[in-house]
């Protein structure tokens, strides 16, 4: 075991206790395929499935893996109009199983998401019966401020740059605080406890995954 692994390892048992101590289900992995499995093991077979944009779910191969199972899944990806993604984000509301990850998250056990149109931040806050999070280590930072830091000047400038929107992040790298009609930091919810029992599932891997 590599010095960097066996760091992440003891970090990651940390954390996982940390959002246990918040009402949060949590499992700490050690590559993307047990990642996979592990998340493919608490969802339901015949569960209704929807996610926000999330990469790190796409790059363990979830996304993928519920397409092609025995789940019914409301992918708003497939749609050709706005309206129709619309309907489905609203349906997303409602699922059983809602996957994501986080733009950060602290050591203590505190997840921090920034959003534009605030689906993906309504859906971790209400609705789903359960909101799976698959999160790289590389998304691990100190403190709550240090994961506001990070999910506004780290993870918005790269996915707005991604979108090809015209924000001020876009052409400086970090963020300006902008009333950019384009802005993606709309919304910034801090989850510090899951009032639902284990509602709250999260899959820490130790790879880098997502922005």
């Amino acid at each position: 075991m590599g010095v960097r692994e066996t760091r992440n390892e003891v970090l990651g048992a940390r954390v996982v206790r940390a959002l246990e101590s918040r009402n949060m289900e949590a499992y700490y992995v050690k590559s993307e395929e047990e990642a996979l499995q592990k998340a493919l093991d608490l969802i339901p077979e015949g569960s209704s499935i929807s996610w926000g944009g999330c990469m790190s779910a796409q790059e363990i191969g979830l996304l993928d893996a519920v397409r092609s199972g025995n789940y019914e899944v409301l992918d708003r990806g497939t749609k050709k109009t706005r309206e129709e993604e619309e309907e489905v984000m609203h349906q997303a509301l409602d699922c059983d199983v809602f996957l994501g990850s986080a733009n950060a998250l602290s050591e203590d056990g505190i997840l921090v998401n920034i959003d534009g149109n605030a689906n993906r931040v309504a859906a971790y806050s209400y609705g789903p019966k359960t909101v799976l999070l698959i999160v790289g280590m590389n998304k691990v930072v100190k403190t709550e401020a240090d994961a506001v830091s990070r999910a506004k000047n780290e993870a918005a400038p790269i996915n707005a740059q991604r979108f090809g929107i015209d924000t001020p992040c876009v052409k400086n790298g970090t963020c300006s605080d902008c009333k950019s009609p384009q802005c993606i930091c709309c919304q910034i919810l801090i989850t510090r406890y899951s009032r639902a029992p284990k509602r709250m599932k999260v899959i820490l891997v130790d790879a880098a995954l997502g922005f």
